[in-house]
């Protein structure tokens, strides 16, 4: 059984504890378990209705007349703002309901709609990275299920994989090596560059994950390429990065190598005149990089 302390509910739901405690008390909207020592906590069927109701009331809806909606007037009420709701917190919002439900049929749809209307680039920017980082502090203190985590990126993995696949093989194109090395999980940041730089007319070839840096000698030696990207996140947070750059650097010295991660701006890193920190994927329209 998944427990939320109050502080979970206000992230997961942007609804801020002393709001919260105010709605509990005057409208009686749920009610808190309490610990033997009196600390106030929730079960998953309270976060889905505090997170039905603040949707609503983000979107106009007095919190004393949500009080007196039936459970299915409020569902049925989601589900239409959820159809025509154009905001990016009202979308955010929606993919946390769907997330919980484990209903991929409204998580696409809310997905979908947004790449259609705004595209792929917009939409990770202005919903996905959002909605990610709500919940990713989550993820680490285990508030929410593994299943959750896994139904997210699965489908968010597919939608980048169909768009990449979508846009036109620029052979033509500066060639970029992208990979993500050993020890690094974080997949969706790989796909997402992907497909930032193949929509702006570079080659990409895309190493995948777990590489050892022998193969991406070995690439570059083969390709020739302009640029070499990778991330380091979860990769060497109990060892040093920078004999690896250095290695790197001291190996392909005839392209530029860009990195980006928590681990490039968490330790401190001697840059070779050909290693250059991306900050956030914006860094990529900076000419002298690509």
């Amino acid at each position: 059984m998944v427990i939320y302390s109050i502080k979970d509910i206000e992230k997961l739901s942007g609804v801020k504890a002393h709001t919260l405690r105010v709605w509990e008390k005057r409208y009686d909207i749920v009610t808190p378990r309490r610990t033997e020592t009196n600390i106030r906590y929730y079960l998953e069927e309270d976060l889905q209705k505090i997170l039905n109701i603040a949707l609503l009331n983000k979107n106009g809806i007095k919190i004393s007349k949500i009080a007196g909606m039936q459970p299915n007037e409020i569902s049925s009420k989601v589900a239409e703002i959820s159809e025509i709701d154009t905001q990016h917190e009202g979308q955010v919002d929606g993919l946390m309901l769907s997330m919980f439900e484990l209903n991929e049929t409204k998580f696409s749809k809310i997905l979908n709609k947004h790449i259609e209307s705004d595209g792929m680039e917009e939409t990770m920017d202005k919903v996905i990275y959002p909605f990610l980082d709500r919940i990713s502090s989550m993820w680490f203190t285990g508030s929410i299920k593994g299943v959750h985590e896994s139904f997210v990126t699965h489908i968010i993995r597919r939608k980048l994989h169909v768009v990449i696949d979508q846009l036109k093989s620029e052979s033509a194109g500066s060639k970029c090596i992208i990979y993500l090395p050993e020890g690094e999980t974080q997949e969706l940041s790989l796909l997402y560059l992907h497909f930032v730089l193949k929509h702006r007319g570079h080659d990409v070839i895309n190493l995948g994950t777990n590489v050892a840096i022998i193969d991406v000698l070995e690439a570059q030696a083969i390709l020739k390429a302009k640029c070499i990207f990778t991330f380091f996140n979860d990769s060497f947070t109990d060892m040093d990065l920078q004999p690896y750059l250095d290695n790197l650097s001291r190996h392909v010295t005839d392209c530029k190598i860009c990195i980006s991660g928590y681990q490039t701006v968490s330790q401190q890193l001697e840059l070779k005149d050909n290693v250059v920190i991306l900050n956030s994927i914006n860094d990529l329209t900076d000419a002298a990089i690509i």
